[in-house]
């Protein structure tokens, strides 16, 4: 089986695949990377979360064989969902989470983290987000993917901010999604070690600042009026507030 951690950019994706790696390895699955080399999915599943970009059919058939012959592991993708992930979720081949957070939070989360990797000479995914609009655009087509992964059946959905302020019971829903036994030793030690705040050096949960509603600090009333007419209806769906503070 497949386990795919799906998630908006910049919306503790990261923290999310490592939680979940690290909570299926307590079950003795197969790590991604291993199953990567072994199987030759080096142009399938890429960087360090073993991405698995597209949901193509191509794609998942690739990562699908290891998992036919025996294998369990967690890949990660930042994709709208496809036929094909769809057929495998009903096959039970193929098992899905997907988190999401405050676009306007994500986009100026991802804009952030393109500049300072700009300045340091080593240019990312988001280097090229180089003003207010571009983020926008950038982030308005992850929340069109939002709205897709809303609609699937099969997929456990999580909101970044309920798993920073309210980690146990997301936490607990995540386990029990993944039919792990919450009480077990090993699973306890893994949701202790990305509990949030446990430590100011932990490794895997990808932050850098975080916070919750920091766009209002950021944007102008106009940038964030902006925001509320790009992002019309969806907001309120997504359950944040709109109004000004």
């Amino acid at each position: 089986m497949i386990v795919l951690s799906v998630g908006m950019p910049r919306a503790g994706s990261g923290w999310h695949y490592n939680l979940i790696h690290d909570l299926m390895k307590t079950t003795g699955c197969a790590d991604a990377r291993d199953i990567r080399e072994k199987y030759k999915l080096q142009s399938v599943l890429t960087e360090v979360n073993c991405n698995i970009g597209v949901l193509s059919a191509r794609r998942l058939a690739m990562a699908s064989i290891p998992a036919l012959m025996g294998n369990t592991f967690v890949i990660k993708a930042h994709a709208a969902p496809s036929g094909a992930s769809r057929l495998l979720a009903g096959l039970g081949l193929l098992r899905i989470t997907y988190i999401y957070r405050d676009p306007r939070d994500a986009m100026l989360s991802a804009f952030d983290f393109g500049q300072r990797a700009l300045a340091k000479g080593r240019p990312n995914a988001f280097s090229h987000l180089s003003d207010f609009e571009k983020s926008a655009d950038f982030m308005m087509e992850y929340v069109r993917i939002w709205e897709k992964w809303m609609a699937e059946k099969n997929a456990l959905v999580a909101r970044y901010e309920d798993l920073l302020t309210n980690y146990d019971v997301e936490s607990a829903r995540l386990v029990n999604y993944l039919k792990l036994d919450g009480a077990a030793p090993g699973v306890r030690a893994v949701i202790e070690q990305y509990r949030p705040g446990v430590s100011d050096s932990q490794q895997g949960l990808h932050f850098y600042k975080g916070k919750i509603g920091r766009f209002r600090d950021a944007y102008t009333g106009e940038q964030q009026k902006s925001l509320r007419e790009r992002f019309n209806g969806v907001l309120e769906r997504m359950g944040y507030e709109t109004q000004e503070v």
